[in-house]
């Protein structure tokens, strides 16, 4: 996932946050310039890692 490279895409901190029943989900910051990164397209990137990736989830953002 953080092998994806867009101008505009800073990735930073992660970690593995447990849901239940022993699954764990990855929790990414990161953070994208509106102008140059769309989110739609970044989360087709990740999901495009089938064996990896079931689901993406924006759980908050914020414009400037």
């Amino acid at each position: 996932m953080r092998k994806i490279e867009m101008p505009g895409l800073t990735w930073g901190a992660s970690k593995l946050v447990p849901v239940g029943f022993g699954i764990k989900k990855l929790q990414v910051n990161l953070v994208v310039e509106d102008e140059l990164v769309s989110i739609d397209d970044l989360q087709a990137q990740i999901e495009s890692d089938e064996d990896h990736v079931q689901s993406t989830d924006v759980a908050a953002m914020q414009k400037l």
